[in-house]
């Protein structure tokens, strides 16, 4: 059994992220996503959905196995948990392939492969930044107000 491992924020879902978790489902038996906690990812970017609701959104899809919460400590804790033999990087993803799986092989995980999964054709909107801006072209500046700060006010 080919255990797929994804990984990313899944802060505003849109069709780029289904076919990222769609791909990711291809290469493999199970599907296993790995939802960024905020503490992780709230300096990089204004969340919209605190992480527990992120995750239950991704793990609602028909593809995905199971959704959980990324480790507050090393991203290799995840990695450790699930035991993946693949581990899938969207095409914006940031992560150089040849260095990750260096990374995976010095923390243990020699055998885990990495692929990295192209954009998908003909979709428009393939970014949450596509989401957002789109949104604030509409409905004005404030119309993406951070959920998860207005959570927290109140």
């Amino acid at each position: 059994m080919v255990r797929v491992l994804a990984q990313g924020k899944f802060d505003v879902l849109h069709p780029g992220h289904v076919h990222y978790l769609t791909e990711s489902a291809a290469l493999g038996d199970e599907l296993y996503v790995v939802v960024a906690r905020d503490q992780r990812v709230r300096d990089r970017t204004d969340l919209y959905m605190d992480e527990e609701s992120r995750r239950q959104v991704v793990e609602a899809l028909g593809v995905v196995d199971a959704a959980i919460l990324g480790s507050e400590g090393s991203i290799y804790d995840s990695v450790e948990r699930i035991g993946p033999d693949v581990i899938t990087l969207g095409h914006d993803q940031t992560w150089d392939e040849e260095q990750l799986e260096a990374d995976l092989e010095a923390h243990g995980f020699p055998d885990v492969e990495v692929v990295r999964i192209g954009p998908a054709e003909g979709v428009d909107i393939e970014s949450s930044s596509t989401v957002r801006e789109a949104v604030k072209r509409r409905e004005g500046r404030g119309a993406m107000e951070s959920v998860v700060d207005s959570a927290e006010d109140a």
